[in-house]
């Protein structure tokens, strides 16, 4: 009875387009896709409170992990269109890569995000439920999510649509609740769905709510506005998805019934949420409201930051709307600015990083007083894989009760001299690795290789062809200390046509690799890198390679990933891991930021430091290979002592540590005992 009752609570507060056609399977005997339904019931009553400062987390995109993190289970049999595809391999085995793929039995993630922006929303709001905040977060339902890569030789990347099935897809849900977002010559009514982002320990889920333009209602050019993530093709199209993400989130919040008094807004993107709200308010009514938003940029790099013509704004917004806009955005060149706009709006600006503020305050010299940080972290529980965090766990004496507080991680340190919790952490890192080799055994990828590891967005301060700036050197030192295995991933923006000159180049490279090197250096290419990819790599290689040229990288946080499972850094000084530098997690190299000169963007420093990087990499292979010593385990590597160094590091570079400093220092949340309302 309880359970029928909590099913038709849970129906008074979501109302589901088709449930009794396709959702009562999944949803009933106090269940809710397979995780316990009361804490959605307490979640939704909460929100609809006024009693708290509830939260409204805006982000175009979010990277969820939901193929392996908290994953739903539905009743009815996966659509084909839902799981991850098989993807082919370019390596310099070409055998292989002409008979074999790589295929992983799994669902895809949601595909609603693009890369590090996305996986940075998602693990926030992730750790958003893991405290139980009374908070809801704002994005887009994707019909064709961002793209899926192909690499044909002699072309690079090339992009193809990419098709799901969002009814289907478990733990997604579509609402009867429909909206309508009036702008100046455009009426877009916008179905509402649902995501609920579960706790670590299952006791607390907070909605995500998804804006879907394909409705029968709309016209064909309204449609595709929540087609494909991050159409940059037409001004127009780019311009209507911001305004379906601010006006429409904003209406969504309201139609829904959640008061709001925190409007955060991950990146510009979400920019006209604040003009939505501020319609029809008196100078003194909008001088109030800015109390209420708060702006986190995310990138130093120009193509990060929207631009749009007084003309689009214009055909797009009613004039009031124009006009404040105007007011708040426009830049010397006549174009209005989201970031402008959105640091003009907000009571407060945070960049990523300290030097990510740094470079920021030299970009807007105006507002350097104003500008703070908060350095990004990852979810922890999301990306520790499973062995280590047993193997944190079998030492809770001294590290205690590290799934509530990761915090604990620091006191690993405390056990760099114990033997036994040596050789468990080499033990593990082995059995992650040998997952990631035995994907890949038909390329011969073996454990007992040293492993080096570029995986992340393409673009190109990032460099990603750096390490193949000299293959020669590379057979070189394989030739001299061991053996080498290079993994490469990540996807270009179909418009970024720079980085689409490091994709062909890197093909180029590694198909000009004579085939007798193969046994010393082997280099893969993996097409269509994802997040449980981006799990797989940041848990099992052996060396960790970030080298974007300074100072271009606001934060970046694969390597913060790759830390939380032992995994050594190779690095350029830049984004988080300036603050990382003096921790013992590897090695830095290249070229160096000189303070309160920002350089150029394109100025790229190739070929002096890729010198540096092979010299940095010579000295790591000597270390990594010291761990083996005529087959016998030396456990005083200092390979393991640079290992246990990044784990500690883990416990600042987390989306906990991060989320209590946006508690404190830009939220102004004060700490306080309240009980949740129970069901």
């Amino acid at each position: 009875m309880k359970n029928d009752a909590l099913l038709q609570d849970f129906l008074s507060l979501v109302d589901i387009d088709g449930f009794s056609e396709h959702y009562a399977q999944d949803i009933g005997n106090g269940k809710y896709f397979g995780m316990p339904l009361e804490p959605i019931v307490i979640a939704e009553k909460r929100l609809r409170q006024a009693q708290e400062r509830n939260i409204a987390y805006f982000s175009m995109e979010y990277g969820l992990a939901t193929s392996f993190y908290n994953t739903f289970k539905s009743e009815l049999p996966a659509n084909p269109l839902n799981k991850i595809p098989e993807n082919t391999v370019f390596s310099n085995y070409r055998l292989a890569d002409y008979f074999f793929a790589v295929k992983v039995d799994s669902l895809i993630d949601l595909p609603i995000y693009s890369g590090g922006l996305g996986v940075l929303a998602g693990d926030t709001v992730k750790t958003m439920a893991d405290y139980k905040l009374p908070a809801s977060a704002v994005g887009i339902l994707w019909h064709s999510g961002y793209f899926s890569q192909k690499f044909w030789f002699k072309y690079g990347q090339v992009p193809e649509k990419m098709h799901w099935d969002p009814r289907s897809y478990p733990g997604l849900i579509p609402l009867k609740n429909i909206i309508t977002v009036k702008l100046k010559e455009e009426e877009i009514r916008l179905r509402l769905w649902k995501y609920y982002v579960y706790s670590y320990k299952h006791d607390y889920a907070m909605p995500l709510i998804l804006l879907d333009a394909d409705l029968p209602e709309n016209s064909d050019d309204k449609k595709v506005l929540t087609d494909q993530l991050y159409r940059s093709d037409n001004s127009w199209i780019k311009l209507m998805q911001r305004a379906v993400l601010g006006f429409g989130g904003i209406a969504a919040l309201s139609e829904l019934g959640y008061p709001i008094d925190i409007f955060h807004l991950n990146e510009g993107h979400a920019a006209l949420a604040f003009i939505a709200k501020a319609s029809g308010l008196s100078e003194e009514g909008i001088k109030e409201l800015k109390n209420k938003f708060y702006y986190t940029c995310h990138t130093p790099v120009q193509a990060g930051h929207d631009r749009f013509s007084e003309e689009d704004m214009r055909r797009v917004l009613k004039e009031e709307d124009f006009n404040l806009a105007q007011k708040l955005g426009r830049e010397s060149s006549g174009q209005i600015n989201l970031t402008l706009l959105s640091m003009n709006m907000s009571s407060s600006i945070n960049a990523v990083s300290k030097r990510h503020q740094e470079v920021m305050q030299l970009q807007f010299p105006e507002y350097k007083d104003r500008i703070r940080f908060v350095t990004n972290g990852v979810h922890p529980y999301t990306w520790m894989s499973k062995d280590c965090l047993d193997v944190i766990k079998s030492f809770n004496s001294v590290i205690e009760n590290v799934e509530s507080n990761p915090m604990a991680l620091a006191k690993v340190r405390s056990l760099k001299n114990n033997q036994d919790f040596r050789f468990q952490l080499w033990q593990a890192h082995q059995k992650n690795k040998s997952i990631f080799c035995n994907l890949l055994e038909k390329w011969q990828i073996k454990e007992d290789v040293f492993t080096i590891c570029w995986a992340r967005r393409i673009a190109a301060y990032k460099r990603p062809s750096l390490i193949l700036q000299d293959v020669e050197r590379l057979i070189s030192i394989a030739k001299n200390i061991g053996p080498l295995q290079i993994v490469l991933a990540g996807k270009a923006h179909p418009s970024d046509n720079l980085a689409f000159t490091f994709i062909n180049e890197m093909l180029d490279k590694v198909d000009a690799l004579p085939d007798s090197a193969y046994d010393l250096l082997k280099v893969v290419i993996l097409e269509n890198y994802d997040i449980h990819m981006g799990k797989l790599l940041t848990s099992s290689v052996d060396l960790w390679l970030n080298n974007p040229c300074p100072p271009f990288e606001a934060s970046g946080t694969s390597g913060m990933k790759a830390i939380l499972n032992g995994v050594v850094q190779l690095s350029t000084l830049d984004g988080w891991v300036v603050e990382a530098e003096d921790l013992g997690i590897g090695k830095i190299f290249g070229s160096r930021y000189v303070e309160g000169k920002l350089g150029a963007e394109f100025d790229s420093h190739i070929k002096s430091d890729a010198n540096e990087l092979y010299d940095s990499l010579e000295e790591m292979a000597k270390q990594y290979y010291a761990i083996n010593k005529s087959g016998k385990l030396d456990l005083s590597s200092q390979w393991i002592d640079m290992m246990i160094n990044c784990i500690a590091a883990g416990a600042h570079f987390n989306t906990y540590r991060m989320l209590d400093e946006y508690k404190h220092m830009i939220w102004n949340i004060r700490e306080k005992k309240e009980s949740v309302a129970r069901v």
